[in-house]
């Protein structure tokens, strides 16, 4: 029996995202781009050793905040979780001027990102332009906090020799309405500079405050700002408890009732009627396409049904994707130039990597999945549900995804250093690759995995890991990227199987090459090679190619047993290596590539053992593979097994011959 159709009904929610739609057309489509990110301050900036419970307590505490900031239009809250030594204390608070829904958006991002940007922090405290999420382990409700004291300045100067007198006079009875006249310790508005030139300002305190600790911080910021910012047109200053904006353009989100010299009721009345027809017209014309869309889509459902689209996840797997936000098609096609050549990046497995910048001007690198790849569906679903939800300094962040017109993106945050291959194969590019560099590389890569096998609500095996799959950003910190093959463990499991192997030959540990078998230890086995290509700067798979005529665990191997770990070492390295620092690294990577992964060392005891200088290192069994035929004598680097039922193994890069 078929189903009837029901007319849609547009609801509320989907009336206010339309009215939001249609305020960013009409009125100030900047003030729509999502909440810019300002900076943060981890307090210790070393991370530390949390206890279980005080990691439960803060998960409570964020997820508290933001949920609050969701189901209510306050812009404020904070709470306490918590007793005795492991109580965290926290709060939000968005902009005077901010609409409910950027304060949901803002609040939403800022405890997502928090975690990843201070991980293992006792305090620590994240600025966004809308608003600030901090949280502590000590109780800082209604105490001033000048410390960190930070600025952002414009590049234009001041033209008018009187405009700073007067901008200051401006802010400063702003401060005296924020502290005189209003609960909300806030105030905004604009001044006629002269010559029809108009400036805007804002104000505003942490609500956790009261009046006279506020004008106490807005004073002692007004200070810094004559030292830093009075001779800009535009600049943003603040601290964990206050901050001041001024601007020549209308920063804010909506005009100031306190203020008398706002701008004309004309234009405002003017923008309303313009928002009310449009709805009018618009509210009917978009619901009838809804209903005719939900109509096909139903009509389309049997012939979707196989395909693993988004929205057909299965409910466990939907429910790990609700903080991701989608991108449209048309804004992604528009900001890679429609996917242009000269917007790729590169090209991997399962597709085409581009470029792309979004209309608020933020860089992005676009994962267009290969409508040809017969694995990508599944490892384009593996990857939404296990990034989306990891957040790590070293790992790289997932910005959203698109599913629209058969086309499967990923957007991720752009690295403009590329890839870590790129620099570390490329013979002039290494040579600026010094010793620190790469020992800050190893220790974020390690990192990184420990993160994922230990500290993340996930626990994840990569399963992947490879000189290409490590990014670099601007400052060359290494972020893990390509989950497309992650596999997650669920209780008190620590290791799990496959029937089909996929992954790059080298750097797969034997027991999942040869068995489909896959853990932490497998991981450690792929950072364990990773790392040694690092230290001589060539590829494992390009190494029988060499002059060494063997593999590199087994070259490093005889080394080891010879007594000459430093000849591993990349000749570059000879004018900035530490001694000490490169035979450690060598000696940890031995123990990383060990045959049996009950020899190899869990990834928190790797980290252990790169921070220290005095602890003592077990020697190491031989490498895998050390006992085997080298490579040349097979007659294939890929292996299919003959039972089907056993395992099917797929390589994605074979080693020459």
């Amino acid at each position: 029996m078929m189903e009837s159709s029901k007319p849609l009904i547009p609801t509320p929610g989907f009336l206010i995202a339309f009215f939001i739609v249609m305020i960013c057309t009409f009125i100030r489509p900047s003030t729509c781009l999502a909440s810019n990110y300002v900076g943060d301050d981890c307090h210790n900036k070393a991370p530390q050793a949390l206890s279980d419970l005080y990691k439960a307590n803060l998960d409570q505490l964020l997820s508290l905040l933001s949920t609050d900031a969701a189901a209510t239009n306050k812009g404020y809250n904070h709470t306490a979780i918590g007793n005795a030594t492991n109580t965290v204390y926290g709060l939000y608070d968005c902009r005077g001027d901010d609409p409910g829904y950027l304060c949901q958006f803002c609040v939403s991002t800022a405890t997502r990102e928090l975690l990843q940007r201070c991980p293992n922090h006792p305090s620590a405290a994240i600025w966004y332009s809308y608003c600030i999420v901090r949280y502590s382990n000590e109780n800082f409700f209604g105490k001033v906090m000048m410390s960190p004291l930070w600025s952002m300045e414009g590049t234009t100067k001041m033209s008018d020799p009187t405009e700073w007198k007067k901008a200051e006079s401006y802010i400063r009875s702003l401060m005296g309405r924020a502290t005189e006249k209003t609960k909300e310790l806030n105030a905004w508005g604009e001044f006629d500079l002269g010559g029809g030139r108009r400036r805007h300002a804002l104000v505003q305190c942490s609500r956790d405050l009261d009046r006279k600790s506020c004008r106490q911080c807005l004073e002692a910021l007004m200070n810094n700002v004559t030292q830093c910012c009075e001779q800009k047109q535009g600049w943003h200053v603040g601290t964990p408890s206050c901050i001041i904006k001024y601007n020549d353009y209308m920063f804010y989100q909506s005009p100031s009732s306190q203020n008398p010299t706002t701008a004309n009721d004309g234009a405002g009345k003017s923008k309303f009627l313009i928002i009310s027809v449009s709805l009018l017209v618009a509210v009917p014309i978009l619901s009838i396409s809804v209903y005719l869309w939900r109509r096909k889509t139903r009509k389309d459902q049997t012939r979707l049904e196989g395909a693993p689209m988004f929205y057909d996840f299965p409910r466990r797997e939907r429910s790990l994707n609700t903080d991701l936000p989608t991108i449209p098609l048309h804004v992604i096609q528009q900001s890679t130039n429609h996917f242009s050549e000269d917007s790729k990046l590169g090209e991997g497995g399962f597709g085409t990597v581009y470029k792309g910048t979004l209309p608020d001007g933020k860089e992005i690198a676009v994962k267009r999945l290969s409508k040809a790849s017969g694995q990508g569906s599944k490892e384009f679903k593996n990857e939404v549900i296990f990034i989306a939800k990891l957040q790590h300094r070293n790992l790289v962040r997932l910005l959203g995804c698109c599913i629209e017109k058969n086309e499967k993106l990923l957007v991720y945050e752009y690295m403009p250093n590329s890839s870590l291959d790129f620099h570390l194969f490329s013979e002039e590019k290494r040579k600026k690759l010094d010793w620190n560099q790469r020992l800050n590389i190893i220790n974020g890569i390690a990192k990184g995995l420990l993160y994922l096998h230990e500290d993340s609500r996930l626990r994840v095996v990569h399963r992947d890991l490879k000189a290409s799959n490590v990014l670099l950003d601007n400052k060359m910190n290494p972020k893990i990227s390509d989950f497309g093959l992650a596999r997650t463990f669920e209780g008190a499991q620590n290791e799990g199987n496959t029937k089909r192997v996929i992954g790059t030959y080298g750097y797969m540990a034997p027991e999942y090459a040869m068995e489909g078998l896959f853990s932490v230890k497998s991981d450690a086995f792929s950072f364990g090679v990773l790392l040694l290509e690092i230290i001589c700067g060539k590829k494992i798979c390009s190494f029988y190619l060499s002059e060494h005529g063997q593999s590199l665990l087994i070259y490093t191997w005889n080394l080891w047993c010879k007594g000459k770990c430093l000849e591993l070492m990349d000749p570059v390295l000879e004018d900035s290596y530490i001694e000490n620092e490169v035979l450690k690294c060598v000696h940890i990577g031995l123990l990383c590539v060990q045959e049996d992964p009950d020899d190899r060392p869990i990834m928190s005891t790797v980290v252990l053992m790169l921070a220290s200088d005095t602890m003592t290192l077990p020697n190491p069994n031989p490498p895998a593979f050390s006992r085997r035929k080298s490579l040349e004598d097979q007659s294939s680097t890929s292996r299919t097994f003959n039972d089907a039922s056993v395992n099917e193994m797929t390589v994605s890069h074979l080693t020459p011959r």
